[in-house]
Parts: structure tokens; C-alpha cells; sequence
């Protein structure tokens, strides 16, 4: 047994500060005496020390020694009969000692991936030949791929991780969401549902990812749904997360928190969709909850977007904008694919006036997540707010015909017919046929009551709402119904429901500003109070928060925020 043995042993045993000291001395004296080691010798000592940095996170420097050891490989090459391992045969001890130079380019494409190189790390994995690709070069190609828009490449690779590894879960779901077929992708695993027991549920997972990314909300709640009630699946935390996503693309809010917290109850360590949740709960009032929920994931990790994004829509929701930028800004340092990460720091942007930049962070968002709608109605606010109603409408009408005519989409064209008085009676149109569709879907609601407000309805839009809160409570709705109500002169009741809409959100500027408004009142006979239509313009957007930047330029002051400066 030799020096290099022990280095393995050490290396394989986790002992990676004592790899990295005794490979760093190795090499040294190798330099300094070339016949002091073999050329394979040396090159096994560079890969130890490589990796012995790499477990440091020191990327940079991993990856330079990671390529010096393929430059040593080359004059292996050169100077040895020992092949290159290619997975294919080989002696025993090369097997087991040798580290194979398919394993250190991956290494070096982790260490360009982790450092933002996206186009060196693919460039380095492309360098392999595709027949000594394994399932994991190919998974992180295909990601890669996907992430650079090379969607066909993508596909290619993701079904290369499937016919080595059948069940490879996460490929199936990249599959499906560069628009492949349910069916050819479940074709790609039905012998491997066959041959073994206790898959048969298989197909019906792949059926609701399926749905998911089509933008088939009803149809994929329903198969979780359908996956979830059963025995052996009950409790599963990735359905619960699975189901309340769903439950959120879908607009259904209740149902959406309900799932997520299950989950979170199931598993007090969960961090993935808990960035929905967070924001859910803080674009319903619930900032007390979201500090706290922000605090104990980053208790968890701090290396992950969404506590961050958490922290930031406690922020945001809080108008402090500034803030609510700079931590959308590090969740998106820590994921670049974080969809909600984009979509705060985009809101952000908007309501500091920076219009142009955020069209970029929605525009982004709505590319890696396609069949989100709060994606594209990010867009067409940016799009309202700088007077593009030309492109607002465009982009609405292609989400209509793209998505089909359901409540959201009917909504959502509805908002910007709202914008031009030309369009009006197709925006009441519009909104009927929503909420003929989902009587309690509340964005078509509140801008059905605006709509009404406008033209002075106020006995026909108190209907509407009350019809509306039979079945939910809502801050915006118990507000507007509020202000219906001072229209009509029932102050009581007004105040009433302005006092439960700040009980949902204490922090509900226009339902203080209302109880404010009557309290200053001498008496109810005196009041002439009217209904403000521009007070209630855009009140009931559930993903927007009105107001401009409080706070001082300088935002990082010395209090701290989770740990933070």
C-alpha cells in the first residue's frame, strides 16, 4: 500500500481538510521531482485535492485543479496503456482507485453551474462522447439545455435519462414541461410499470403533471386528487405541495393554504412551494404569520430562494419596496429559475416606478413558467402602467386563445377592456361569462364591483358582494362592500364591514382611510359622502399592493431583517 492509497482511503473516508493538506504537499514535491510519482500517480493526487476544494466551495479554484488533472490524464494518455474509464471493462483495482475522467468533467461542469458558467459547463459536457454519457451528465445537460432555450436538446437528453432510468421522476416532469406529450412520455416507462409491483399509479402521475403544464388546472387537481385519497398515497407531502400549486394556478386561494399547511404539518422541515405559501399568506394580511414562517425556514437553509422571497413578500406587502427588491434579488442570486423570486422583485420594480425593469423579470417568469397567469398579468400591469394598452390587450387576447376561455383568462382580458371606455360593455361581457364559470372566483368579482361603481349601481354591486362573502371572507371584498354601503348612506354597516376587513388585514390602508373618513362625520344626516370610483380602481388585485417607496434610498439601516444587515 502506497502514499496514494492512503490519500484515497482518507478521501473516501470524508476526510477532506486532511485530503486537501497532505495531496497539497504531495504535489509540491512532485514538481519538484518528477520521478518522485508516476504520471497516474499524479494525476490521482490532483483529483483528490480537486475534490478535497470542491467540498470547501471553493468552485473556482476546484475547477482549475480539476482541469489540471485532465491535463495530467492527457499525458497519461500518452505515456501508459491504461485507457480512460468508460464504464466499460477494466481491471479490478482501476475500477475501484482510478477516478474516472467522465466523473471529473461532470465535476468541472458542477463547479461552472454553481459559479453561473452555464455555457462552459455545457460546453464541457458536450466535450463527452454521448455513449459515456451517464444518467446524471444527461439530467444536468438537459437542464442546462433547458435553461438556455435549447428546448430540442433538452427533450433529447431528458429522454436519454429515461431509458437508462425509467423512474426518473424529475426527467419526466422536464419532459413534460417543454410541451412532450402525457402519452408518448408515459409510453417511455410502461414496460417498468409492468414488470414491477405496486407502479400502477404511475401513469396516473405522469397523467397529472400532464394536466399541470398544459395549463389543465380542473383536470390536474382532479388526478391528485384522486392520487392523494388513496391509502397508500395519503400524506404525501410532494402531492400536497403538488395539489396546493394547482390550487393556487388555479385561483382558488382557500384551498391552496389549506394544502400547504397539511403539508407543512406533515413536514415542519419543508422548504419547496413554501415561497407560494408565504406569499399567499402575506397577500391575505397574514404578515405576523409570514415573519414567522420567514424565520424558521431560514432556521432551516439559508441557501435556498425561498425564505428569501418569504422575507421579501413580508416586505413588500409592508410597502417596503426597496427591501422587498434587494431580498427578490438574493433569492434570485441563489435560484435563477425561481419563478415567485422573479415575480417579487418584477413587483417591486412596478410599484418603485422602475417600469421597464420589472417587464424584464415578468417577461423572464412567464418563460420559465408558461402556464402561470400571475405571470402575464405581471406583464400587463407593467403594460397598463406605462399607457400600453395596445400591447396589454395583445398580450391578453393571445393568453384567451391560448389558454382557453376559463374565469382567470376571461378576467384577465376583462381588467384591460376595463382600461378603455370603448371596450367597457365587453369587459362586463366578459366578466359575466367568468363568473357564471366561478361565482367565488374574487378577482372577477372585485372587477365586476368596479365595473358597477363606475356606473353608479351601488344597490346591484352590494348584491354582488354580499353574494360573494356568503361563502368567503375577503379583506378586499368586506372593504368594497364597505364603500358600496357609505354610497348609499348605511353608515352602521359600512363601518361594520370596514372593522372586518381590517380584522383580515390591519394593515388594509383604504378600509382604515374609510373608518376614518365616517368617523370624521358629524352625523349621518350631514354626510354626503360619495363613492371615490378611483379609490376602488384596482383595489382588488390580489397580486398588487398600491403606494410608492417609503423608505430612504439608504434601506439597509442597522436594523436587522432574519440575520441580516
Amino acid at each position: 500500500m502506497n502514499v496514494i492509497d492512503h490519500v484515497r482511503d482518507m478521501a473516501a473516508a470524508g476526510l477532506h481538510s486532511n485530503v486537501r493538506i497532505i495531496s497539497s504537499l504531495l504535489l509540491t514535491m512532485s514538481n519538484n521531482n518528477q520521478e518522485l510519482f508516476s504520471p497516474s500517480q499524479k494525476y490521482q493526487l490532483l483529483v483528490y485535492h480537486a475534490d478535497a476544494i470542491f467540498h470547501d466551495k471553493e468552485y473556482r479554484n476546484a475547477a482549475c485543479k480539476y482541469n489540471m488533472a485532465l491535463q495530467q490524464k492527457k499525458v497519461l494518455s500518452k505515456t501508459s496503456k491504461v485507457r480512460p474509464s468508460t464504464g466499460g471493462t477494466a481491471s479490478s483495482l482501476q475500477s475501484q482507485s482510478f477516478p474516472s475522467e467522465i466523473e471529473v468533467k461532470y465535476k468541472i461542469a458542477e463547479c461552472y453551474t454553481i459559479l453561473k458558467l452555464d455555457k462552459d459547463a455545457i460546453a464541457v459536457l458536450d466535450g463527452i462522447p454521448s455513449r459515456q454519457r451517464t444518467p446524471k451528465i444527461n439530467m444536468m445537460l438537459a437542464n442546462l439545455y433547458r435553461k438556455a432555450g435549447h428546448e430540442r436538446s433538452a427533450v433529447t437528453s431528458y429522454k436519454e435519462v429515461l431509458r437508462q432510468c425509467p423512474l426518473a421522476l424529475d426527467a419526466i416532469i422536464g419532459l413534460l414541461s417543454l410541451s412532450v406529450k402525457g402519452a408518448e412520455v408515459a409510453s417511455m416507462t410502461m414496460d417498468v410499470i409492468q414488470s414491477l409491483p405496486n407502479l400502477e399509479w404511475l401513469s396516473v402521475w405522469i397523467k397529472s403533471y400532464a394536466f399541470i403544464h398544459a395549463g389543465d388546472n380542473h383536470r390536474a387537481i382532479n388526478s391528485i386528487r384522486s392520487l392523494e385519497k388513496k391509502s397508500l398515497m395519503r400524506d404525501n407531502v410532494d402531492l400536497l405541495v403538488s395539489l396546493a400549486d394547482v390550487y393556487f394556478r388555479a385561483g382558488d386561494t382557500k384551498n391552496s393554504i389549506l394544502k400547504f399547511e397539511q403539508a407543512q404539518m406533515l413536514d415542519p422541515y419543508l422548504i419547496k412551494g413554501m415561497d407560494v405559501y408565504g406569499y399567499l399568506m402575506a397577500r391575505e394580511g397574514h404578515l405576523e404569520d409570514v415573519e414567522v414562517l420567514g424565520g424558521r425556514l431560514f432556521n432551516i437553509s439559508d441557501q435556498h430562494a425561498e425564505p428569501w422571497v418569504i422575507s421579501g413578500c413580508h416586505s413588500f406587502y409592508s410597502k417596503r419596496y426597496s427591501r422587498a427588491l434587494y431580498l427578490g434579488a438574493k433569492a434570485i442570486q441563489l435560484n435563477s429559475n425561481s419563478v415567485q423570486a422573479l415575480l417579487l422583485k418584477g413587483a417591486a420594480l412596478r410599484n418603485m416606478g422602475r417600469v421597464q425593469e420589472a417587464i424584464i423579470h415578468f417577461r423572464e417568469a412567464m418563460r420559465l413558467a408558461p402556464c402561470r397567469l400571475d405571470c402575464y398579468e405581471g406583464l400587463i400591469d407593467c403594460y397598463l402602467a406605462s399607457n400600453g394598452i395596445r400591447e396589454a390587450m395583445g398580450m391578453a387576447n393571445n393568453i384567451y386563445k391560448t389558454l382557453g376561455a376559463n374565469a382567470q383568462t376571461l378576467t384577465i382580458l376583462a381588467t384591460v377592456c376595463l382600461e378603455d371606455p370603448v371596450t367597457q360593455e365587453k369587459a362586463k361581457t366578459l366578466l359575466d361569462k367568468a363568473l357564471a364559470q366561478r361565482p367565488d372566483y374574487t378577482k372577477a368579482v372585485v372587477k365586476k364591483a368596479e365595473l358597477l361603481s363606475r356606473e353608479q349601481k351601488y344597490e346591484e354591486g352590494i348584491a354582488l358582494l354580499r353574494n360573494a362573502l356568503a361563502n368567503q371572507s375577503d379583506c378586499v371584498l368586506h372593504r368594497m362592500l364597505g364603500d358600496f354601503l357609505v354610497a348609499v348612506n348605511d353608515y352602521q354597516e359600512a363601518m361594520d364591514q370596514y372593522s372586518i376587513a381590517l380584522s383580515l388585514d390591519p394593515n388594509d390602508q383604504k378600509s382604515l382611510e374609510g373608518m376614518q373618513k365616517m368617523e370624521k362625520e358629524e352625523s349621518p344626516a350631514d354626510a354626503t359622502v360619495e363613492l371615490d370610483g378611483d379609490d376602488m380602481e384596482g383595489s382588488g388585485e390580489d397580486g398588487e399592493l398600491e403606494g410608492s417607496d417609503s423608505e430612504a434610498a439608504q434601506w439597509a439601516d442597522q436594523e436587522q431583517w432574519f440575520g441580516m444587515q
